[in-house]
């Protein structure tokens, strides 16, 4: 079993956390991280995206000169999309983006990004994370503690909203849950801050 050192927030070492083997020193799936992150990116598409064709465009509806005699092209519509505003050929339509990933394929991408981090050190234990009032400046002595700059993602077991709320104007730090975090979200960021019961909670629901 692989074995952290367990911080507190003031960067002191209280002692050491063994991580559990199926969950975090897997050989990272890389099908599996890009299926779901591709799947987590598509969801974030609203796709109502929309162009009219000629048949929604407004007006038209009469032929706007004679067939023959005139020297010009054939026209039975001026909403052709050949004319000034005109509809839109093969233009985008409402549709759905998402793309169904099993549970499984999931929660081995989880596995693998947890993996990956611990591999590339950038994995941070802390026993637990509290601030006692809603303060930018608490939150950025916290970050210096741990000696950690850059994108920067907190994992906690639940919301605390003190510490939500004083880490949401650092640029590059977020604060979410177990619950909440996806697989792309661990991707992006550089640094992931656990806690020891959010490292409880993923043992216990992938191992």
């Amino acid at each position: 079993m692989p074995k952290v050192a367990l911080l507190n927030q003031t960067g002191s070492s209280v002692g050491e956390l063994e991580l559990s083997d199926s969950v975090f020193a897997i050989e990272p799936n890389q099908q599996a991280l890009y299926d779901v992150v591709k799947a987590q990116r598509a969801a974030m598409r609203q796709g109502t995206h929309m162009t009219k064709t000629r048949g929604l465009v407004r007006g038209g509806g009469r032929k706007p000169f004679k067939q023959k005699g005139t020297g010009r092209a054939r026209a039975g519509t001026i909403r052709s999309p050949l004319w000034v505003g005109g509809g839109t050929v093969f233009g985008p339509s409402p549709r759905d983006y998402s793309i169904k990933v099993n549970k499984k394929v999931k929660r081995l991408a989880l596995r693998s990004v947890l993996s990956l981090k611990l591999k590339e050190s950038k994995i941070t234990v802390i026993d637990k994370i509290e601030l006692e009032s809603i303060k930018t400046k608490g939150m950025i002595e916290v970050l210096n503690n741990l000696n950690l700059s850059g994108k920067v993602a907190f994992v906690l077991p639940e919301n605390s909203q003190n510490v939500q709320l004083s880490a949401r104007n650092i640029p590059g730090v977020t604060v979410t849950t177990v619950s909440h975090v996806s697989v792309y979200e661990l991707m992006t960021y550089k640094h992931v801050v656990l806690t020891s019961d959010a490292v409880k909670l993923y043992e216990g629901v992938l191992g």
